[in-house]
């Protein structure tokens, strides 16, 4: 009786295992790392770090297979079906004081978005302060967000970076999104790859990024964020707790702020206090994301 080989695994189902990524890892970037983790599911991997002791010297990175408490910027939930998209939170700790870490969701997104072009997804944007998007026909999809979460640590500023990318989103999953979205494996077409690979091309570059980020602040990433900018130039619309404020996106200033031109003047506008879409001819205020 002649027996069948297994049917080959498909992309959609590659499992995400800690020594796979490792594996793609340069030496000197492993040894930044204290520990990578990954479990099959948590409640969120940001959650999870932030309830441990960060390490004085070196990155944990925990990823998850499933969350089922994801989140994203003010409390929102994230979408994080099984198996399918990346869910990774890094715990670091850094030199000097806490306002140090203002601009770092802006260091650690130009951080992805240039690794995801070096993979070939060549559309990838940013949106201020913490989407990774790509740009349909003057709709920005999202295909991923950060969030930043810390605080002082025996003195020391220590932050936890979670970064939620989708890869291959589920088709059950894909219909509870209620904004325009994308995923990596649309981007990729036929070049698309499996997570480890992806996941550990990104540990690369956040290890770099961060440590730079801790030497320098955000100032190396300010001319290589102008480079993936999604809203320069354009007319945008944001809100300050309940104030509508609209003009002429104008790029970012020295500290990471969002530079409006406006009726008024130029406006800085900082993280964690607005939301911005690009502006309609005719529009109400939209649902956040």
């Amino acid at each position: 009786m002649t027996s069948v080989p297994p049917a080959p695994t498909k992309p959609s189902m590659d499992a995400l295992d800690a020594d796979a990524i490792r594996a793609q890892l340069p030496a000197d970037a492993r040894a930044t790392f204290a520990a990578i983790e990954v479990v099959d599911e948590i409640d969120s991997t940001n959650s999870e770090l932030l309830r441990r002791r960060t390490p004085t010297a070196g990155i944990v990175a925990l990823f998850a297979e499933r969350q089922h408490g994801g989140r994203g910027r003010q409390g929102r939930a994230w979408a994080s079906p099984p198996g399918a998209n990346l869910y990774l939170s890094l715990a670091r700790t850094f030199d000097g004081d806490f306002t140090r870490l203002g601009g770092l969701s802006l260091a650690v997104g130009v951080a992805v978005a240039e690794t995801l072009h070096a993979l070939g997804a060549r559309t990838v944007a940013l949106k201020w302060p913490n989407d990774l998007v790509t740009d349909d026909g003057g709709t920005l999809r999202k295909l991923g967000g950060l969030l930043i979460e810390g605080g002082l640590q025996d003195g020391r500023p220590r932050a936890v970076i979670g970064l939620g990318l989708n890869v291959r989103m589920p088709a059950g999953a894909a219909a509870a999104i209620d904004q325009p979205w994308t995923d990596l494996d649309a981007l990729l077409g036929d070049a698309a790859l499996p997570r480890a690979i992806v996941a550990g091309r990104l540990l690369d570059a956040l290890s770099a990024a961060l440590r730079s980020f801790d030497a320098d602040g955000l100032r190396p990433f300010l001319p290589r964020y102008e480079l993936f900018d999604a809203l320069r130039d354009l007319p945008v619309t944001a809100w300050i707790g309940e104030r509508e404020v609209a003009g002429t996106a104008m790029g970012i200033d020295d500290d990471g702020a969002l530079v409006l031109r406006t009726e008024a003047g130029l406006q800085p506008l900082r993280a964690g206090e607005v939301s911005v879409r690009r502006r309609a001819p005719s529009q109400d205020r939209p649902p956040q994301a």
